[in-house]
């Protein structure tokens, strides 16, 4: 089973923290967030990681390449052009196709769920896509139904609606973790080519196609997009030593 982390934003909510490295290098506890995401990744039987890199991309080669982790890592450059996280699953096609499930996971996440259970609900769900969500407050909300298929998008703050399903009025709005599993079937239903957005394809595909959302009850979840948030979660994880 391979795994993808998308690592190649710019980090530019983290202000003077990403000005000389890449968002994948800022430390949490004394460990790049990089570190954080492929050890949560090592919870799985994972064979082999794909990093997309763009920002001070040859940084997290070499940290990645002296680090001397225990399973292969390779990278998918992104350095010429920023793809957006669409456009990097695409662009990783070659490495992450296969017969085995996808995982994906943001750089910029600190989460407890559990990886393992994650991938039991996707393997007997057999949805083409299983994403990780949380009823939290946030802005924007993936709108799931009674059986958490996906049905479209709502941003409260605009009041836009991206409706994918019938069902919409009627589901309830939950925030993606930036944590998903995906069925390497996903490839022969992308059209997008270039930089595009993953949810924009899931709503597209919504229509049609069974996407799931796992509902994560776990400790926590931290997106650490900005400097009070990376002390945030250094508090929380000292705790829970």
């Amino acid at each position: 089973m391979k795994a993808i982390i998308f690592s190649a934003g710019l980090g530019t909510r983290l202000e003077e923290l990403t000005k000389q490295k890449p968002k994948a290098l800022v430390e949490l506890n004394e460990k790049p967030l990089i570190w954080h995401a492929i050890h949560q990744l090592l919870s799985l039987e994972i064979s082999e990681i794909i990093i997309n890199i763009h920002h001070f991309g040859q940084q997290i080669i070499d940290y990645v390449t002296q680090e001397n982790f225990p399973i292969p890592i390779y990278f998918s450059d992104e350095r010429d052009a920023l793809l957006d996280t669409g456009g990097g699953l695409l662009k990783a096609k070659t490495f992450l196709q296969g017969t085995e499930p996808i995982i994906a996971v943001n750089v910029d996440v600190i989460s407890s769920v559990n990886l393992k259970e994650v991938l039991r609900f996707h393997q007997l769900n057999k949805p083409l896509v299983t994403l990780v969500v949380r009823d939290r407050i946030t802005s924007r909300y993936l709108m799931f139904s009674k059986e958490m298929q996906l049905s479209g998008w709502i941003n409260k703050q605009t009041n836009t609606e991206k409706i994918s399903r019938n069902e919409f009025r009627e589901s309830k709005p939950l925030a993606f973790s930036g944590i998903q599993i995906l069925s390497p079937e996903i490839y022969k239903h992308i059209t997008e080519t270039g930089k595009f957005s993953i949810i924009e394809l899931y709503l597209r595909l919504a229509k049609t196609e069974k996407l799931l959302g796992f509902i994560d009850e776990s400790d926590y979840w931290l997106d650490l997009g900005k400097p009070g948030q990376i002390e945030e979660a250094e508090l929380l994880l000292k705790t829970r030593k």
